[in-house]
């Protein structure tokens, strides 16, 4: 929402926006560009002349600002529908799939934007070098971020569509994988028959989504095995991030340089590449444009090192990506000793990938496990139950773990836990970077080390 906001401001609209907490500082920037800002859902909020609401998936029809719109018939869309009308306007670039998203999707647009065709993007993460998630341009490719949650990607028509991998996830819209696949191919049958349909061959499931899919557009796939249209023939980590070799059908492409970390993060970059090359963009200026990029908060950001203390925020929260992050992590520092504070994300998520959570997280020294964060979900006490749980099964498999009441319990705790060479990485989707936040601002900083 906060991407549509700041794409909707550059095209000179008029902007209310209103939300249960009070303004943080991502919506106090919306502010100073004119922003209308209220505290809470009222009818009131509504203002007397209004042309659209547009509600997140959180927002129900019951939201005392969508009956008054009701009332007084004003058209209703939710972010997807709101997204896709505007795609409509020019040729639509859509990024799914579970993991890599907002990575892939920022990479893109700043590859496009290079290029001249970018019109407009909205990603679920800030730019380290801009802090902006949405943002317009003079070109014709509408990039945006495309979540398979609540179906919201069937309202985009594509005439580009990556499918980066599937995985399961979203347990309250799909009970099963079969139900996830399904969605994944009727978003894949949106894209245009005159498109490009990319796919991650390294996926179990992926290619066969796109094999099903009903739609005539270019089949083209990437990885880093030797069935890949796009593959990486050799990686490796540098001190600034990491080096690969590129190969198209054959062709070998040279050499590509990353400021990020990871062979996640190179497989994200090889699925921007391959998009955009097919979209025409030359391989001279995707390979410029790749060594450029300097990341989205969030995803292995280095917040900073205090007294010695290195601090790393991330935003995983499903087991595949935590283990990827945390043995990512471990390649880079070595024997120093890595504290995970981690705050699992849904306590439906949590409880339906115990088995797969409790098995992600052997390349951390320590895991501080701090209660669910219920996003979406009517609980009571079982977000710290069933943190409490997935405390014992990480003992089970042999991580010293220990669960916390509340996040300012943590905070306290790490005081006096840390000691200089520590590594701290504060991970999942909620507000766990309150962490790092708190924690930096109690301990005192040594100006030979801070």
């Amino acid at each position: 929402m906060r991407a549509l906001a700041e794409l909707l401001l550059d095209a000179h609209w008029t902007l209310t926006g209103t939300d249960l907490l009070p303004a943080n500082a991502s919506i106090q920037k919306l502010i100073q560009r004119h922003l209308v800002f209220h505290q809470g859902h009222h009818e009131t909020h509504v203002p007397s002349s209004v042309d659209r609401l547009v509600y997140s998936p959180a927002i129900p029809a019951s939201n005392p600002e969508r009956i008054e719109a009701t009332r007084r018939g004003i058209p209703q869309f939710s972010y997807g529908q709101m997204v896709g009308l505007l795609m409509e306007q020019s040729t639509g670039v859509c990024l799914a799939g579970t993991h890599g998203k907002s990575t892939t999707t920022a990479m893109t647009a700043r590859i496009l934007q290079a290029a001249g065709r970018l019109s407009a993007v909205v990603l679920g993460a800030e730019l380290c070098e801009t802090g902006r998630s949405g943002w317009d341009g003079s070109g014709d490719l509408f990039v945006a971020e495309s979540c398979e949650f609540q179906q919201s990607f069937f309202d985009f028509k594509p005439r580009y569509a990556a499918i980066l991998g599937i995985e399961p996830d979203h347990f309250d819209c799909y009970p099963n994988l079969e139900s996830l696949v399904a969605a994944f191919r009727h978003f894949a049958g949106q894209t245009r028959d005159d498109g490009v349909l990319l796919v991650n061959a390294d996926c179990p499931v992926s290619p066969s989504v796109s094999a099903q899919a009903t739609t005539k557009a270019k089949r083209v796939s990437f990885g880093f095995g030797p069935t890949a249209d796009w593959r990486v023939d050799a990686w490796a980590p540098t001190a600034q991030g990491t080096q690969f070799t590129l190969i198209h059908q054959g062709k070998r492409l040279g050499e590509f340089e990353l400021r990020l970390h990871g062979r996640h993060n190179v497989l994200n970059a090889v699925a921007a590449a391959a998009l955009c090359h097919e979209i025409g963009v030359p391989i001279d200026m995707i390979r410029q444009s790749l060594a450029a990029f300097r990341g989205i908060r969030r995803r292995f950001e280095f917040v900073g090192e205090w007294n010695g203390i290195t601090i790393v925020d991330d935003y995983a929260h499903h087991p595949t990506a935590a283990k990827i992050t945390l043995e990512t992590l471990r390649n880079l520092v070595g024997t120093r000793r890595i504290r995970c504070i981690f705050q699992p994300h849904q306590v439906l998520r949590t409880t339906m990938l115990m088995d797969e959570f409790a098995a992600s997280f052997g390349a951390a020294d320590e895991v501080w496990l701090a209660p669910i964060f219920a996003a979406r979900e009517s609980v009571d006490d079982r977000p710290l139950m069933v943190s409490q749980e997935l405390a014992r099964r990480l003992t089970s498999h042999g991580v010293a773990a220990r669960s916390f009441s509340s996040l300012d319990q943590i905070v306290s705790t790490l005081e006096d836990a840390s000691r200089p060479g520590d590594v701290i990485v504060t991970m999942g989707a909620g507000d766990i970077d309150r962490i790092h936040h708190e924690f930096t601002r109690r301990i005192p900083t040594d100006p030979s080390t801070g």
